[in-house]
């Protein structure tokens, strides 16, 4: 037996909201309620949603949070980095290397900063919830220069030291495995790229 996965996807940017549930005990953990509250609380109909996690602090990763966290009034996690930069207040800091128990599973959080300072990523089992630090087709959308270069870094510190059977579920659109995107993203690092590179890119 593994955890179980749910995904629904919401709102107008079309983010993954995903449900993640001990199949023996029903506890869950809800990850980025970014819209459609009464949508996501059907979602975590018949399972007990222990905590709220937060994989970064852009507003279309948790517009419902407020709804949904005083309808299942359960504690809300995020990195430090974002809780102060989004004014987002929350009850635990989700902190790289932190384990969190579901059920009889065990979820460990990876800080991937690029996206944002405090982007994090929830991998359990060969599977792991990034959220916008990394897409099939690319990295996450980049502010700066300098965040897509902390985010390159990030990712060959993180992700691509998985193996290549770990599956990957971003904050939007649908998973690939590490093997899938490794060697675009490899060759994405060998070529030159001009200094004034970030915004949305891919691996093309």
């Amino acid at each position: 037996m593994t955890l179980k996965l749910e995904k629904l996807t919401v709102g107008d940017y079309g983010t993954n909201c995903y449900l993640l549930a001990c199949p023996d005990t029903g506890r869950a953990l809800l990850i980025d309620p970014g819209a459609d509250a009464e949508a996501i609380l059907s979602l975590c109909e018949g399972a007990q949603v222990t905590h709220i996690l937060l994989t970064h602090g852009h507003f279309d990763h948790l517009a419902a949070l407020e709804q949904v966290r005083d309808r299942l009034d359960v504690p809300v996690g995020i990195h430090p980095s974002d809780a102060a930069r989004f004014g987002v207040e929350a009850d635990f800091e989700l902190r790289d290397g932190a384990q969190l128990r579901v059920g009889q599973y065990d979820v460990q959080v990876v800080h991937i900063p690029g996206h944002t300072p405090g982007g994090v990523a929830l991998r359990f089992d060969r599977r792991a919830i990034v959220g916008d630090a990394i897409f099939p087709g690319g990295p996450g959308h980049s502010a700066t220069p300098e965040a897509l270069q902390m985010l390159l870094l990030s990712l060959q510190r993180t992700v691509f030291t998985w193996p290549d059977d770990t599956r990957f579920y971003p904050g939007h659109g649908e998973p690939a495995t590490v093997g899938d995107v490794r060697p675009a993203f490899q060759e994405f690092l060998a070529r030159p790229r001009p200094p004034d590179l970030g915004g949305d890119v891919t691996w093309e």
